[in-house]
């Protein structure tokens, strides 16, 4: 952006108007209240063949309160998070919390469990980047994979740069602000031969832009990536080890996340509601999240609900050992929140690592799967059913690539034939993965 956010004034701007709110809702009845407020500004910048296509510029804001009357509950939320906005937001769901239903579960979190120290994650790192410079990265990125060699054309190349500050309040006395920035650059390349034609992408993100890769990088990868799925060709059906790249098998962790989510589990809408402290992984393997590691993208000191982060450890020796709880989750199930209120962050494996290389060393014939499609996942019985495309593994070598095919199984069956986690983790999200290999999936061509 040419000119970065006035984030200390923002974040003063939103501190003043949540706690003047919060006295508002207290002053007009409310027996507790919680708010959230929030601004960002930011630009993208598109480019394909070299031609600007789109050049925005965003600024962003917004607001949500949640407000209690005795354990009934209502919610407001709007995109304008002026102080009158907020004051008006504060009318309504006094309004709207009359006529809702008790709920034995609703309110805030313990004031014993609110995060009393706030340190600085280092997850907020401006860029003054003026249009013409972000416009030339772009054209860096999409330059460097139309000169690999085959290369038919490109799908464009996307520049995106953000910082803003939120502010989270409640009449228990806590308020807290978080500054964070992301920045990204992607790229799709297009491979065409005689038989079709074939596209992949690769991105590079980070909350520091000086941790983003050299544009000409990520066009070369995306272009190497579609150049090799030139040819591909439909799979053979039958059982077999199927390797899912990290980008792949971060999906399956959030499978695994979503089922252990409190509110899956109170509603008994989760394959994994009677598993707690049996064996899901081998016993090689422990994941959990690190929502205080300096630097991470999705560092944070508190939850949504301002309760202190810290952490915690899901799958330990392969056995389930955690949920994931909001407050009221946590109530539902006479249990106390774990400070997952708004999900896990920045979310870790523990397990001996294997060289790509060696985890397809012993596969006589299985799949590695690079894209994934479609919506076959059911959290509630653990069915999994995906189109795919990848390539075919032979003899511990990749000898084509192979698409339109099915695979499928169920993902308790899933966990449990993990054999081997790659070392080529991949650092682009909160969730830090490397390759999976799991035996004995169904694969349908």
């Amino acid at each position: 952006m040419a000119s970065t956010l006035d984030i200390d004034g923002q974040q003063a701007a939103l501190e003043a108007a949540v706690t003047q709110a919060l006295e508002h809702a207290r002053r007009a009845g409310a027996d507790a209240c919680e708010i959230g407020a929030s601004v960002q500004q930011g630009m993208e910048i598109n480019v394909r063949k070299g031609s600007v296509e789109t050049l925005e510029m965003a600024r962003d804001q917004g607001i949500g309160v949640t407000l209690y009357l005795g354990k009934r509950r209502a919610s407001v939320s709007s995109s304008d998070a002026s102080q009158t906005s907020l004051m008006d937001a504060v009318k309504r769901a006094l309004d709207i919390a009359r006529y809702t239903a008790e709920d034995p579960a609703a309110g805030l979190a313990d004031p014993a469990l609110l995060a009393r120290e706030l340190p600085d994650m280092g997850v907020h790192h401006p860029w003054t980047l003026a249009p013409d410079d972000g416009i030339e990265l772009a054209r860096r990125c999409e330059q460097g994979g139309l000169a690999v060699a085959g290369i038919d054309s490109s799908d464009g190349a996307s520049l995106t740069t953000s910082e803003g500050v939120s502010v989270y309040g409640n009449s228990h006395g806590f308020l807290g602000a978080t500054r964070a920035s992301h920045h990204a650059l992607s790229c799709m390349m297009i491979a065409r031969d005689d038989a079709g034609m074939q596209r992949d992408h690769d991105y590079t993100v980070s909350c520091d832009p000086s941790h983003l890769r050299v544009p000409e990088s990520v066009g070369r990868v995306a272009a190497e990536q579609a150049m090799a799925r030139l040819g591909s060709r439909p799979m053979d059906t039958g059982r077999m080890p199927v390797i899912f790249t990290p980008n792949m098998a971060r999906s399956l962790i959030g499978h695994l996340l979503n089922a252990i989510a409190g509110g899956a589990i109170f509603r008994e809408s989760s394959f994994l509601c009677d598993a707690m402290g049996e064996s899901l992984f081998p016993e090689w393997l422990s994941l959990g999240e690190r929502p205080r590691e300096y630097g991470a993208i999705a560092s944070s000191a508190y939850d949504d609900e301002g309760v202190y982060t810290r952490d915690n450890d899901f799958i330990v020796d392969g056995r389930l050992a955690s949920w994931m709880l909001s407050s009221y989750s946590a109530r539902r199930l006479g249990l106390v929140t774990t400070g997952n209120s708004g999900g896990a962050r920045n979310v870790r494996l523990q397990a001996p690592l294997t060289s790509h290389e060696a985890l397809m060393a012993n596969i006589e014939r299985g799949v590695m799967v690079t894209e994934l499609m479609g919506q076959g996942v059911n959290t509630v019985t653990g069915d999994y059913s995906r189109g795919a495309a990848g390539f075919l593994v032979e003899k511990g070598r990749i000898v084509a690539p192979v698409e339109e095919f099915t695979i499928a199984g169920n993902l308790r069956d899933m966990f449990g034939n993990l054999v081997g986690l790659g070392d080529d983790i991949d650092r682009r999200s909160s969730v830090h993965t490397g390759s999976w290999l799991i035996d004995d999936m169904m694969v349908a061509g």
